[in-house]
């Protein structure tokens, strides 16, 4: 069970790298580009006079915080039955307590990596950036 933790783990860091690695953003979202092409009045009919990418990546981090935060509650839930199902045993107690311990952890890192995100984007990139 450690080593399919481990993998999924692995493969949630890798996923921001595969959206990171998307080649020529800046032209895809240039007047006449990709954007335009699939989504404007030839494709899909979109008006795209008015946008930005700034609800993308407020979507992606709301998204991914979503996410986590199911993990931490499957973690959870797993920790706690794994617990009820120990009968006893030392070692089975321990690796449950373990797992709840790792899950609490990780949330608060999650919890407070978004903390500091907002604080950074919304009291001090902000005031900056209308200046």
């Amino acid at each position: 069970m450690r080593k399919l933790l481990s993998i999924i783990t692995l493969s949630l860091l890798a996923l921001p790298a595969k959206f990171a690695s998307a080649a020529n953003l800046r032209e895809a979202f240039n007047q006449g580009g990709f954007v335009d092409r699939v989504a404007g009045p030839d494709g899909a009919g979109y008006n795209l006079s008015n946008r930005s990418i700034d609800p993308i990546i407020g979507q992606l981090i709301l998204f991914f915080t979503s996410l986590l935060g199911v993990i931490f509650l499957l973690l959870t839930i797993y920790g706690g039955i794994t617990w009820m199902l120990s009968r006893g045993e030392e070692k089975k107690i321990k690796s449950a307590q373990d797992t709840i311990q790792a899950a609490v952890i990780g949330l608060i890192i999650v919890v407070a990596a978004y903390m500091i995100t907002y604080f950074i984007l919304v009291r001090i990139a902000a005031p900056a950036i209308s200046l």
